[in-house]
């Protein structure tokens, strides 16, 4: 299955692995990250697995939970995020040049992104771009 590595805390944005229920989704919508910024376009459509990078500096962090605190999201300390690994699902509806969402950077380009699904952490090496996961995994969680 395709798959695409995101740096922390951005990957724990996506897959927001604190949102328990479909309520608790639902309720917490606007504050899903339904962007991932990046410098390319995508052809790609449809369901990926979210790999949570290794690598993490200070100032990634620091800039990640303070962007994501000015739109009412509080991320967990850096120590406590999964890395290097799958963490997540969610699915590519389009590849676009510019975005409404708050989580747009402008002057990148974007995939949209929706139904974000948590998984069991699967230790991985992570690469550049999409890329096969060498494993079969269920791509949804058990609705609890």
């Amino acid at each position: 299955m395709k798959t695409l590595s995101i740096r922390q805390p951005w990957a724990w944005l996506i897959v927001r692995p604190d949102l328990k229920t479909p309520e608790e989704r639902a309720a917490a919508a606007h504050q899903l990250k339904d962007i991932e910024n990046r410098t390319w376009l995508t052809k790609f459509r449809g369901r990926f697995l979210v790999h949570a990078s290794k690598g993490m500096t200070k100032n990634e962090y620091t800039f990640a939970a303070e962007f994501a605190r000015s739109i009412g999201v509080t991320v967990p300390p850096a120590a406590d995020l999964q890395r290097g690994g799958i963490i997540g699902s969610v699915e590519a509806v389009d590849s676009v040049e510019q975005h409404q969402s708050p989580w747009y950077m402008p002057g990148n380009k974007a995939i949209v992104l929706r139904d974000p699904r948590p998984l069991p952490f699967l230790s991985i090496n992570g690469r550049l771009g999409f890329f096969e996961c060498p494993y079969a995994l269920p791509t949804n969680h058990p609705e609890t």
